[in-house]
C-alpha cells in the first residue's frame, strides 16, 4: 500500500479540524459526532491546541494527516511538523483571506520546498469573496518569495462543515473526493521501493506521554525498516550517541493508535522505550549512519515565575500545593511541550519561558484542572543582548474593524510603539497590519475588545528581535485593595463601585492584600468590603432602597494575566482565580514604595 503524508496549516478557526473530520468521516474511518480536538479545552475554546495523527485508507492508498495548531502560540507545534509532510493543505478562510498564521505557516512550508494546495475553504458563507481571495493568496505566495513551480498551485474550494469540495466554482459539490483525487495527482509518494532496501532511519517530530509506557515518540521514518526489540542508535545535533531499544511500535489508523510489529519507510509511526528521546534527534541502526537534518524550533518570547501558593487561602481547594509537586508537574509538562522552557535553579519559584499570554494560559489551565494550586508573577517580555545592543521580541500585528474605528485604534497602537505598515479598506471595514514590540500588545486584548465593542478582530505572530524602542507609555489602571478580611458586602461593594470596575460579588470571602477591583485615577487604594450598615432605631419608607450592583468583571485566567501589575501575584486554584498584591499589608508596601 503506497502511503502519502500532509499536513493542513491554517490561521486559527479556517477549519482544519472540520475539514480532518470530514476526510475521516467520508472514508468511514470515523462515526457521526467524533472530532479530532478531543482535549477539554480544545473543545470549550473552538481552537487546536495540540497537533494530531490521524490516517484515511483511500483507493488503497494510506493518507497520513496531521492536523496542526493555528493560534500564533502554539506555532512550535507546527514548526517541527512541516519537516516530516511531503505536502501541505493551506486552508484560508473564504471571508477573512490570509491571516498571520497563514503567512507564518506558509513561510515555513515555502523554505522547506514543499508545494502547497490551497483549499478556500468555508465558500457557503454569506459574506464569501472567493475572487479577492485567490488574488490575496497569490499576492501572499509572492511577497514569500514563492518558485514557480510553488506559484503553480492547485486550487480547491471546498465547505467542509457540509463535507463538499469542488475543482470549480461552477461545479456542483457532492463529497470530499475531488481535494483525496487531488491529494493522490499531486503528491508525490512519501517512499520510493528502494528506500525500504536502505538502513533503517527516522526523526521524531512530537513527543507524547503515556503512564505505562513513559515518553513516546511520534516519528517518520525515512528510510529501511524496523522491527519491535530492535536494538538503535540515537544521534544528536552535537555529535553525541547513544543506544536505545525499540520497546513498541504504534501506526495509525484513523484516529486510533494501531499496534505493530514491523515499521517501513513512509509512514508515521509511535515509538516506545527510548526514554530520554528528542524532537529532531536521528534514530539509525548503525553509528556511521548519517545525520537528518536539524528540525529548529524559535525561541520563547515571554517569562514568568511560578510560586507556591502562600496566600491566606492557600491550601484551601487543592490537592497539590507543594514545590515538590509543582516542579514535578512542570519537568512533566516539559516531556511534551517544546515551546515551553523552564528555569529550575531557585529555590523559592520557577521562571517559565513561553511562546505567549495563551501558551501560558492553557498549561495553568490544565494545571488547575488537575488539582495545583500556585501562583504567578506579571508576564515579561524576554530581552536579549546581541553585539552589545539590546534587543526585545516584534510581533506582526493584523486587526480587522469598522473603518470609523480605525483612527482610535492607530492612536492607541501607535502610543504602544506599533508601527502601521499597511491599510486597507473594504466592504466598510479596514484591515491595519502593524509591527509591534511585544510589550506592547501585552495587556492590550481585553483593552481592545472594549474599544472595538467586540467588532474588531486582533491577531499576531512573533517576526524575530529587534532594537528595544524603550520604554512605552501605558495608562496602567491602579488597584482596590482589601484591607480587611471576611466576606464582601453588597452595601460596601455599592459604595466602592464609583471608584472604579469591580473584579468580585457580594459573598466573596476576602483577605487582606487582595485586589478587588481598579481605580480609574491610576493609585491603588486600600478599601473595606467587609464595611456594612449603621442601622439606627429610625425607621422611615423608602429610607432603604434595593442596592443594585453593576454586574462585575470577573478575573478570568487570560484576563488575569492581561491586567496583573508588577508588584502582584495571579493566585490559582482549581475552584478560584485571584489577583492579590504580592506584600499582603499596606504597612509593608508602604515601606517598600520608600525604599525603592
Amino acid at each position: 500500500m503506497q502511503i502519502r503524508n500532509i499536513a493542513i496549516i491554517a490561521h486559527v478557526d479556517h477549519g482544519k479540524t472540520t475539514l480532518t473530520d470530514a476526510l475521516m468521516k467520508q472514508t468511514k474511518m470515523i462515526e457521526d459526532g467524533f472530532s479530532m480536538d478531543s482535549n477539554d479545552l480544545e473543545k470549550e475554546r473552538g481552537i487546536t491546541i495540540y497537533s494530531k495523527n490521524t490516517s484515511v485508507i483511500y483507493k488503497d492508498t494510506k493518507i497520513n494527516i496531521i492536523d496542526t495548531p493555528g493560534h500564533a502560540d502554539f506555532s512550535s507545534e507546527v514548526e517541527r511538523i512541516l519537516r516530516s509532510i511531503d505536502c501541505v493543505l493551506l486552508l484560508v478562510d473564504a471571508q477573512e483571506g490570509p491571516m498571520p498564521q497563514t503567512k507564518f505557516v506558509l513561510k515555513k512550508s515555502l523554505e522547506l520546498g514543499l508545494n502547497p494546495i490551497v483549499v478556500i475553504n468555508k465558500i457557503d458563507k454569506p459574506a464569501a469573496q472567493v475572487k479577492e481571495v485567490e488574488e490575496m493568496v497569490y499576492e501572499l505566495f509572492m511577497d514569500l518569495g514563492a518558485n514557480d513551480d510553488q506559484l503553480d498551485f492547485p486550487i480547491v474550494y471546498a465547505a467542509s462543515k457540509q463535507g463538499i469540495a469542488k475543482m470549480n466554482m461552477a461545479d456542483e459539490g457532492r463529497d470530499l473526493s475531488p481535494l483525496l483525487d487531488l491529494i493522490l495527482e499531486k503528491v508525490h509518494p512519501a517512499a520510493k521501493a528502494e528506500d525500504v532496501d536502505k538502513p533503517f532511519a527516522a526523526q521524531p517530530f512530537n513527543l507524547a506521554y503515556d503512564n505505562f509506557l513513559g515518553r513516546l515518540a511520534i516519528a517518520r521514518v525515512y528510510q529501511g525498516q524496523i522491527k519491535t526489540g530492535t536494538n538503535v542508535i540515537i544521534m544528536n545535533q552535537d555529535g553525541t550517541k547513544r543506544n536505545g531499544k525499540i520497546g513498541k511500535l504504534f501506526t495509525f489508523l484513523g484516529p486510533k493508535r494501531i499496534e505493530a510489529d514491523t515499521a517501513l519507510a513512509g509512514d508515521v509511526v509511535m515509538i516506545a522505550g527510548l526514554p530520554n528521546i528528542d524532537i529532531g534527534e536521528t534514530i539509525a541502526l548503525t553509528p556511521e549512519q548519517e545525520l537528518l537534518p536539524a528540525i529548529k524550533i524559535d525561541e520563547p518570547t515571554i517569562s514568568l515565575n511560578f510560586l507556591v501558593n502562600n496566600s491566606p487561602f492557600a491550601g484551601r481547594e487543592g490537592k497539590f500545593v507543594t514545590t515538590r509537586q509543582l516542579k514535578e508537574r512542570l519537568e512533566k509538562e516539559l516531556e511534551v511541550n517544546v515551546g515551553l522552557k523552564v528555569d529550575f535553579s531557585a529555590n523559592d519559584s520557577y521562571k517559565v519561558y513561553g511562546r505567549g499570554e495563551l501558551h501560558i494560559a492553557i498549561l495553568l489551565e490544565n494545571m488547575r484542572r488537575e488539582g495545583y494550586e500556585l501562583q504567578v508573577s506579571q508576564p515579561q517580555v524576554i530581552i536579549k543582548e546581541n553585539d552589545g545592543q539590546k534587543q526585545e521580541p516584534f510581533e506582526e500585528a493584523v486587526i480587522d474593524v469598522p473603518e470609523d474605528m480605525a483612527g482610535m485604534i492607530i492612536e492607541k497602537l501607535s502610543k504602544r510603539k506599533g508601527l502601521l505598515q499597511e491599510i486597507k479598506n473594504s466592504h466598510g471595514q479596514s484591515r491595519l497590519v502593524f509591527r509591534i514590540p511585544t510589550r506592547g500588545l501585552l495587556g492590550y486584548r481585553n483593552e481592545f475588545i472594549v474599544s472595538t465593542r467586540g467588532e474588531g478582530i486582533l491577531c499576531s505572530r512573533f517576526v524575530g528581535f529587534d532594537n528595544y524602542v524603550g520604554d512605552i507609555e501605558k495608562f496602567d489602571l491602579g488597584s482596590m485593595v482589601s484591607m480587611a478580611t471576611g466576606k464582601a458586602l453588597a452595601y460596601a461593594l455599592w459604595n466602592l463601585e464609583e471608584r472604579g470596575a469591580l473584579y468580585i460579588e457580594p459573598n466573596t470571602e476576602v483577605y487582606e492584600g487582595m485586589v478587588l477591583g481598579n481605580t480609574a485615577k491610576g493609585l491603588d487604594m486600600a478599601v473595606n468590603p467587609i464595611k456594612g450598615k449603621h442601622l439606627t432605631n429610625v425607621r422611615a419608607s423608602g429610607t432603604d432602597e434595593a442596592i443594585k450592583l453593576t454586574p462585575p468583571q470577573l478575573v478570568t485566567l487570560e484576563r488575569g494575566l492581561e491586567i496583573i501589575k508588577e508588584d502582584e501575584y495571579l493566585e490559582i486554584t482549581p475552584i478560584s482565580i485571584r489577583l492579590r498584591k504580592q506584600l499582603l499589608s499596606e504597612i509593608e508596601r508602604v515601606r517598600a514604595g520608600r525604599n525603592k
